[in-house]
């Protein structure tokens, strides 16, 4: 890393729900973290949670992850969808069972808005299974276009119910890692 790189910071919305779900988010977040370089990293809670779209599906473990680093927009955005490439995703049901999610939330206060992406993630707010685990990293972090707190979001998610903690301290595994 060259010390003019500008820095980005990054979130990233993480969901499984077929095979061993834990083993397919510790795989992306290990490809994430080699491919994208980040000089800050932190890892959320990991949460099972009650599938949205498709009902009659596996439930899903998922997490958020915070990023600080020099990948530009484009790459962040190619890295993840190679990441879930490589760990088997494929594209057949919209909301469907899937071995890996990456998801951009948001990046840096960018707000993207072309037919292949979308920041801020533009169901985020309405989603539990993201607004939990985002309001554990980024309690006071303002969406860049509703203007509340991550945690003022989660709270009104939370009255949907669908979301249990499933797994706490399985993050203080990736380094470099931030409390």
């Amino acid at each position: 890393m060259n010390a003019s790189e500008t820095m980005h910071d990054v979130y990233l919305g993480l969901g499984a729900n077929l095979g061993d779900r834990e083993t397919y988010l510790r795989q992306a977040v290990t490809g994430l973290q080699r491919d994208l370089e980040p000089i800050r990293m932190k890892l959320s809670s990991l949460y099972e949670t009650d599938p949205v779209g498709v009902e009659h599906q596996p439930l899903f473990l998922n997490a958020c992850l915070f990023l600080r680093t020099a990948a530009p927009l484009q790459v962040v955005h190619q890295v993840a969808r190679d990441t879930e490439t490589r760990l088997g995703r494929t594209r057949t049901i919209r909301w469907g069972p899937r071995t890996i999610d990456i998801d951009i939330l948001l990046f840096d206060n960018l707000v993207v808005n072309t037919p292949e992406l979308q920041i801020p993630h533009p169901r985020m707010h309405d989603r539990i299974f993201v607004m939990v685990p985002m309001a554990e990293l980024a309690p006071e972090l303002r969406h860049p276009l509703l203007g509340q707190t991550m945690a003022e979001i989660a709270e009104q998610a939370r009255k949907k119910g669908g979301i249990r903690r499933w797994k706490i301290g399985w993050e203080g595994e990736y380094a470099p890692f931030e409390n």
